[in-house]
């Protein structure tokens, strides 16, 4: 039997659906055996959509992409606990096709806040986790770093952090193939007694977490130098960290096409170093990975950027077309329970009151 299809916002975004339908169609077209999209958004703007593109035809016709009608979207601006009351909204009618079994994933481009409580309110929570956490990839020096949380948890506890240290590993083994990965506590120094209340308290839990291997504290940069493989905290400053560094990474490029366009020869140098310049900005550019996962519920879960392009749509479906097939929600809970199972340290109760 066939996995279902992916449940697609197709309404969620500054571009929709039209993002959406193209990053669908590129999807299923370079792989149909592997990615299948259900479209959940309005019928008849993703049918005046589809029937634009001469390839979406047979896309309907070979069931790789298919149209479920949601009448509402919430917006940007709007409250993501109107979750619970809009049933009709697009990244609601998503999450309950995976809860019925009709999908295997949600992934939304939209509102991260209405799509953290959508996949809450259709999937739960993973055994022994207080709060799930989204993750975003940063590029490094020598290996992709796992930052966690960096949206979900404006506010945390030290006993979240130390389960986002567990998420964190899970993710940076399964996804980026690291076989040991190593934790570091995001702090203002390295010295263990650095740090604000939360970090100071989190700090022995972290060293003593099984599973972990804790590398003590980093700073803002070791982001993306790379000095551990991941890095938690809290999802305010986790936020603000993301995009500040996606923000410098902008306006760099700015700058280095700027000056290469100073001048003749300027023009040619840039000419001869576009190749490697390409390179780099694949690296740096987040719709490489298209949406990140939100870690810690019992269905996979999958939040972009609200101004995603095809591309960043595309990736994004595959991205959670192979968490799925790799199971990566059911090997998390398993970490998780382990973790729980465990003994935990002194002093943790304290430190979470």
């Amino acid at each position: 039997m066939p996995t279902p299809p992916l449940a697609l916002d197709a309404m969620g975004g500054d571009r929709m659906p039209d993002a959406a339908v193209d990053g669908a169609l590129a999807a299923v077209r370079d792989d149909r055996d592997a990615v299948r999209v259900l479209l959940v958004g309005d019928e008849a703007a993703l049918a005046a959509a589809l029937d634009a593109r001469p390839d979406a035809a047979d896309a309907l016709a070979a069931g790789t992409l298919a149209v479920r009608h949601a009448p509402d979207v919430i917006a940007m601006e709007e409250a993501a606990t109107d979750v619970r009351r809009r049933t009709g909204a697009s990244v609601r009618v998503a999450a309950d096709a995976v809860k019925a079994g009709d999908a295997s994933a949600l992934v939304s481009m939209g509102h991260s806040g209405a799509t953290l409580a959508a996949a809450l309110l259709a999937f739960g929570r993973v055994r022994g986790l207080d709060r799930p956490a989204i993750t975003a990839t940063l590029p490094a020096a020598a290996r992709p770093v796992t930052l966690l949380d960096v949206g979900a948890n404006a506010d945390a506890k030290p006993r979240m952090l130390q389960q986002f240290a567990v998420l964190g590993s899970v993710h940076a083994r399964l996804v980026h193939g690291v076989e040991r990965p190593t934790v570091g506590l995001l702090s203002i120094g390295e010295e263990p007694g650095k740090g604000n209340e939360l970090v100071r308290a989190a700090y022995p839990l972290l060293a003593d977490t099984p599973g972990v291997t804790f590398h003590g504290n980093v700073e803002g940069r070791d982001l993306l130098e790379g000095t551990t493989d991941v890095v938690v905290t809290d999802g305010f400053t986790g936020n603000v960290a993301l995009k500040l560094a996606e923000g410098e990474a902008r306006v760099l490029f700015r700058w280095i096409r700027e000056a290469l366009r100073s001048g003749p020869r300027a023009t040619l140098g840039g000419l001869l170093a576009k190749p490697a310049l390409k390179r780099i900005g694949a690296r740096l550019d987040p719709s490489t990975y298209g949406a990140q996962p939100l870690l810690g519920v019992k269905a996979p879960t999958f939040i972009g950027h609200g101004s995603a392009d095809a591309r960043a749509v595309a990736n994004a479906l595959r991205f959670a077309a192979r968490a799925v097939r790799d199971d990566l929600v059911g090997r998390t809970s398993a970490a998780l329970a382990d973790a729980a199972a465990a003994d935990p340290p002194d002093g943790a109760d304290a430190a979470d009151a």
